[in-house]
């Protein structure tokens, strides 16, 4: 066994010696000889590969072996040999690394090459038995590229392989894509991976043919929706409720339809969704924040409409939501600072209150202001341990110290606020 891997590995390496006054024509038969002997016996023969490759490259340099069908299936031969062989190589020694990726693909544009210039009726033969065998060399790219995320090159295999499926089919060719289930599959994956690979272009005719075809994975669906929404938002709504609905509980789907929500503002119709959300991932702190704060956004939107008791509603539930956070994780930062924010921006609604009681000299009107003072700087003070601990949590954090240092300037603690100003300098705020 060593042996053998010795010799898969020396293939690459070992050069044969040709003439580069030798014709096309020459070059070819030679490349043919070399592979010929080289099926004979791989593991003794492997240098004959190399050789037949680097003549055939030598023959491909001139217009004569472009416009021969005959030269474009011994060149898919030798690539089907090379990805055969790394194939080998690969199974033998799991860290070989892979020094011909295109092999497969150059195999199919070869033997399609060679189909279509082919005059007779041996050439389109000859390329046809050559594409049997590389749609299962691209099927194998296009496997072992997925699993290494180089989802780039795993959606152009996929689609090469499927793209050979249909021309072996047309042509009475056999395919190990045995029927249309097994073909969906390959699509699926196709799609992801030109999803994942920077490829949504050329994967959303893919994901609209799954979608059309009830394709049963929830991805289809979140895949549509994320890519019709950068160019036509309503669009990618459409998919996104189809989704939800043949999928209602599953949470990627959840999860975009709330991120949607909150893009777009609609808050109110984001908090029974969310907490579904919290119903299936109870622990999910993230999820208890959010919820928080569209509370918290809520309450700011009624408390300057005037709406007292819907303001303290939602304020009431931010508050929770965000208790909830910590109860899960009490060194949440986003949970302190939030009920920190929560608190002080309560403060702050008094501003202008405060500052039209400011003018009114009476006993009433002054009378008013100092309650509303006393109210003002009590929330300020509630928000203040939060800001503290938050600062604790994230000492970058350059708004936790922002609103510290006017809570300290507030209470006329000018030591603590020249503290925080050199704090908030240092971080370049």
């Amino acid at each position: 066994m060593k042996k053998l891997l010795i010799a898969f590995m020396s293939l690459f390496l070992i050069v044969g010696t040709m003439s580069a006054q030798d014709s096309p024509k020459k070059m070819l038969k030679k490349a043919s000889k070399n592979l010929s002997k080289y099926y004979q016996n791989p593991a003794e023969n492997e240098a004959k590969l190399t050789e037949a490759l680097d003549l055939v490259k030598m023959a491909f340099e001139t217009d004569e072996a472009k416009a021969n069908p005959e030269a474009w299936n011994t060149k898919g031969k030798i690539y089907n040999e090379l990805a055969n062989a790394e194939v080998k190589a690969s199974l033998l020694d799991p860290n070989y690394v892979v020094k011909y990726p295109a092999a497969a693909e150059t195999a199919y544009q070869s033997f399609s090459k060679g189909m279509e210039l082919g005059t007779k009726k041996g050439h389109k033969k000859d390329a046809l038995k050559g594409l049997e065998e590389t749609i299962g060399h691209l099927i194998n790219a296009a496997i072992s590229t997925y699993n290494t995320k180089d989802y780039a090159s795993a959606f152009n295999s996929y689609k090469d392989a499927l793209d050979l499926h249909d021309l072996l089919t047309e042509n009475g060719g056999k395919s190990p894509i045995a029927d249309d289930a097994q073909k969906q599959e390959y699509k699926f994956y196709a799609a992801v991976a030109g999803y994942y690979g920077d490829k949504k272009a050329e994967a959303t005719p893919l994901f609209m043919e799954l979608a059309e075809a009830g394709y049963d994975h929830a991805l289809v669906y979140e895949a549509l929706f994320s890519i019709k929404s950068e160019t036509k938002p309503e669009d990618g709504l459409k998919y996104l409720e189809m989704g939800r609905t043949k999928y209602p509980d599953d949470t990627g789907l959840l999860f975009a339809e709330i991120n949607y929500y909150l893009k777009s503002g609609q808050l109110e119709i984001l908090t029974d969704k969310l907490k579904i959300a919290i119903e299936k991932e109870p622990n999910n702190v993230t999820v208890y924040n959010t919820l928080g704060n569209v509370y918290d956004q809520l309450y700011q939107t009624e408390d300057k409409a005037g709406n007292a008791d819907k303001s303290k509603e939602y304020f009431d539930l931010a508050y929770d939501y965000y208790n909830q956070a910590l109860a899960i994780d009490a060194k949440n930062f986003d949970a302190t600072y939030s009920i920190g924010a929560l608190y002080y921006n309560k403060a702050a609604s008094y501003t202008d209150k405060i500052n039209e009681l400011s003018n009114d000299f009476s006993a009433a009107g002054t009378k008013k202001y100092d309650a509303m003072k006393v109210e003002m700087d009590g929330q300020f003070a509630k928000a203040k341990p939060y800001f503290i601990t938050a600062e604790q949590l994230n000492p970058k954090d350059g708004n936790a110290l922002i609103a510290l240092k006017e809570i300290y300037a507030r209470s006329n603690d000018f030591e603590k606020v020249a503290e925080y100003k050199a704090k908030i300098e240092a971080l370049g705020k």
